[in-house]
């Protein structure tokens, strides 16, 4: 039996997944397997373009409104539905890795990240984006 200092602790020491989600204890394909990269950014676009529909009708189309709005919608759905709108749309929803409920200052922290854009554009092997490495969510198909 090797001795503890040899085995990884931390997701840095382990090696990459054979599929995304291994590592996480999910499925290869199906529900409940990693949301790939077409479903995340359609999601993506959808609620953005939901954010900026808002915004053209509220502010004029102005772009802090926009993110303002995004963000909202995004603190706001994922708590309650575990999604957001244009998530549930394309067939995913957001989970917690270490189980239940995602909670509150999970999506408030996913979601300023997000906003932030560079942590979404960062992914590990299992394709989770830094912003959600740091919240402990995973994006998963329903």
């Amino acid at each position: 039996m090797p001795d503890s200092n040899s085995r990884p602790n931390t997701f840095g020491q382990l090696p990459p997944s054979k599929w995304p989600g291994e590592r996480l204890g999910l499925p290869q394909t199906g529900s409940g397997s990693i949301g790939r990269p077409g479903r995340r950014l359609l999601g993506f676009a959808i609620d953005w373009g939901i954010a900026i529909g808002v915004s053209s009708i509220f502010f004029s189309y102005d772009p802090a409104a926009n993110l303002i709005i995004f963000v909202i919608l995004q603190i706001a759905f994922i708590p309650t539905i575990g999604a957001s709108i244009g998530h549930r749309l394309v067939g995913l929803r957001i989970i917690s890795i270490h189980g239940g409920w995602v909670g509150l200052w999970r999506p408030l922290v996913r979601t300023v990240l997000l906003g932030i854009a560079l942590p979404a554009l960062v992914w590990d092997s299992d394709q989770r984006g830094f912003h959600d490495k740091i919240a402990g969510t995973a994006l998963i198909r329903s």
